[in-house]
This record gives C-alpha cells, structure tokens and sequence, in this order.
C-alpha cells in the first residue's frame, strides 16, 4: 500500500490561507483525526483542528475528495488554515504524528497523479514549466503543453501509425510476403503526408529560447562599448565600466524580460589577439564558446567582422571619433540613450520570430528527439519493399509517440523532471 503524504500546497507563510494537502490511503483517516469526523464528500465544511492531545491548532475549512475522481487519483484532504508560520507547522506537526504519513517528496502529488493517469508526462511537463514560467509567453506556451493540446495530437498521430500497422499485418497475413502491393491505395501518400507534417512540427521555435530566453550575445574588441551597451540593455550597473582594455575577463550574463519576451544578455570580454594576460586569454576564449551558442549577436567591431548572421551595431555614436559604419542595423549611444530604444525594439521583435507563438505548444529536447525518431522511421518505411521491415519501422514510430506520453520511459527521468516541481504540488 503506498504512503500516504502531505504537504503545505500553498505559498509560503505568512499568508492570508495556508492549504495543506494529504493524499493517499491514510487521506480520510488523517481527516476525521484532526477534525473529528468526515465530512460530506467535495463540500467545503467548517471544523475545528486538533493534535492527538486534543489541543486545538486552528480553525479551518476542511475539503474530503475520494478518489479516484481527484486530481492524485487517490483519496485526498484538503486543510485550509490560517496562513501563518506557527499554525502551519502545527497542523503539519499533527499530520506527521499520525502512523503511515509522511511529508511529500518535491513534485510527489503530480508524480502520483501521472502514475494514477490523470496527466501524461507531456502534461507534467507543461506543468513544470508553467510553474517555473516568468513572462506571458512562457505562461501562455507552458498551458497549451499542460492543457492536453499537444497530447491529444500525439494520440493521433498514434492513432494514425497504428492504422498504417493494420494495413500492413493484413498484408503479411494474407498478402505475398515478397511485395507491399496488397497494400492499400493510397498508403504510400499517407505515409508521406504523415513525415511532412512531423517535419513541420521539427521546424517549430523550440522550447529552449522560450524557457530560457533568447540569447543575445554583445561582442567586439576591446573598449568598443560593449559592456556599456550591455548595461543600457539590462537597465543595470552589472558590468564594469573603464577606458582599461581588458576590464571585461569574463562572461557575464542577465536575463531580463523586456515586453513579456525573456532574454539573457551576455557581456563578453574583448576579442583581440595580441593580449599577454593569461586569464584576459582564457575569458577570450570563453567570449567565443558564447558567440557559438548565441541567438543573435551584436557586433560592436569593424564592420563585417562579426558573422553574416551578426547585427552590425554602431556604438559610441555620442564620442568624437568613433568608427562609423557604412551599413549599420542600429546606431547607438548607451551613454546617452540615443537610439537604444529603436534596438530593444527591433530585439523583440526578433526574439519573437525565434519563439513559439502566443499559446502554441513548444517542443523540448526530448520531445524534439522523439518525434525526430518518428519522422526517421516514417521516412525510412517509405524506402521499405519487405513488409515485415515496414511494420517495424512503423513500430518504431508508434514507440516514439509511446514515450511522448511517458507510456514508455524509465525512472531517471522520471526523477529529473518531478524533482523540478516545489514540495506540495
């Protein structure tokens, strides 16, 4: 029989209401020990708590869900107490006297409510990221994935290979087993159709930018203005300024949100090749691992320097004697302020063609590799003449869609994505 668990599910004290959760087999038990009955299924009802000494530790709303209709799928209470420190660990003292219960594990009522089936794993993993999100876009990206929408076309897709699987077992049944001809017309259409929409949904914005914010990195020689730059963006002293080359020696990074899109800003240390200070060398070399690994770069140095994909950033524009540029993206002073604004802009706008639009699912690593994994079975069961190499191509396919449901996975990973969730949710 599994423990029974509990957790205070809300914000930390102090707080208006503190909602301690208890799931589990012990759930009503628990109940009916500190409230002295159990009351009437799903109503809210007014009770006064006490520990097994029959001292009084609050007075609450208490809620009783028998499962498995709940969201655990197991039998849950619910203690809506006065949100203060003392009264929370109180009630939590209480519960832990209790014989079979014991505090939750980080993520262990939404582990349970996976195990019990209520969510599927790309719906905990929504929920994770809703939970961690910071701006609307991540908000909005984490509800579709945690809202089912993505699920429910994965479903299909499942749906869709096992009918192909069908078509297929009728032929190595019934059919000649040297030819796919006894295959139905159309199938190899379909077949295709399915990959190219797979394919589409690989060319998506992915997740990554999205969680972690759009890297952009600000590069260029020594003394260019780029850690001023760095500082006009960031609306913060976070790099130090001087007219010493080399100040910068190492890699700094912000992330901020600027119009509801998350970003981080990376200062890097000016590239130049002649420096006889070994650690300027080894924050170098670190400046270029960031140009690498960066969305977008600004380029501060001369002119065509900084990669075909780099914006060309005129810097200092408020300095006599700055170096100009011929075909500047953005003309700039951070000093000043001149033309900062025009380039946050023209950020945004960038960032948000590299994300998921508002309220659309966003695919995460794992969820790319495996649908990849479909898309290369699918394309490789087009090229296939011998059925019984064709049925197992497509249930390669369908084991990718498997696992993107969490039907298939082990315990690692089960353990790094729940580990991600607070105590009580």
């Amino acid at each position: 029989m599994p423990d029974t668990i509990f957790a205070l599910s809300s914000g930390a004290p102090p707080a208006a209401i503190a909602v301690i959760r208890v799931s589990g087999p012990g759930a009503g038990v628990a109940l009916s020990a500190l409230s002295g009955r159990l009351p009437q299924p799903r109503r809210a009802s007014y009770a006064t708590l006490r520990d097994a000494a029959g001292e009084v530790l609050d007075r609450a709303l208490v809620l009783w869900l028998p499962g498995p209709g709940t969201a655990t799928g197991e039998d849950t209470a619910e203690l809506h107490c006065h949100g203060g420190r003392a009264v929370c660990a109180a009630v939590e003292a209480a519960l832990g006297a209790l014989p079979g219960l014991r505090r939750a594990e980080p993520g262990e009522f939404t582990r349970r409510a996976f195990a019990h089936g209520k969510i599927d794993l790309a719906q905990a993993e929504g929920l994770a990221d809703l939970l961690s999100a910071e701006t609307e876009l991540q908000r909005r990206a984490a509800l579709a994935m945690a809202g089912g929408g993505f699920s429910a076309r994965v479903e299909g897709w499942r749906e869709r290979v096992l009918g192909l699987s069908a078509a297929v077992e009728a032929v190595l049944d019934f059919g000649d087993e040297d030819d796919v001809g006894g295959l139905p017309a159309g199938f190899a259409q379909a077949l295709d159709m399915f990959h190219v929409e797979l394919s589409r949904w690989l060319d998506r914005p992915r997740a990554e930018a999205l969680r972690e914010g759009f890297r952009v990195v600000i590069a260029g020689p020594p003394n260019a203005g780029k850690s001023t730059l760095f500082n006009a963006l960031v609306e913060s002293e976070a790099a130090i300024t001087a007219p010493i080359p080399g100040t910068t020696r190492d890699v700094l990074m912000r992330p901020v949100a600027i119009a509801g899109v998350p970003f981080q800003f990376l200062d890097t240390a000016g590239l130049r090749e002649d420096s006889g200070d070994a650690i300027e060398v080894i924050g170098i070399e670190r400046a270029r691992h960031a140009l690498a690994m960066a969305d977008l770069v600004l380029w501060l140095g001369a002119e065509g320097e900084g990669g075909e994909s780099a914006w060309e950033i005129e810097a200092q524009i408020d300095r006599a004697g700055h170096t100009a540029k011929d075909a500047p993206r953005h003309r700039v002073s951070a000093r000043s302020g001149e033309g900062v604004n025009a380039l946050r802009e023209d950020l945004v706008a960038a960032a948000r063609r590299a994300m998921p639009a508002p309220g659309e699912a966003a695919l995460n690593a794992r969820q790319h590799r495996l649908i990849t994994q479909a898309a290369e079975a699918l394309a490789g069961a087009g090229e296939e003449r011998d059925p019984l190499l064709l049925a197992e191509r497509l249930r390669l396919a369908r084991l990718s869609f498997d696992a993107l449901l969490g039907r298939a996975t082990t315990e690692d990973m089960l353990d790094a994505l729940f580990g991600r969730f607070c105590i009580g949710k």
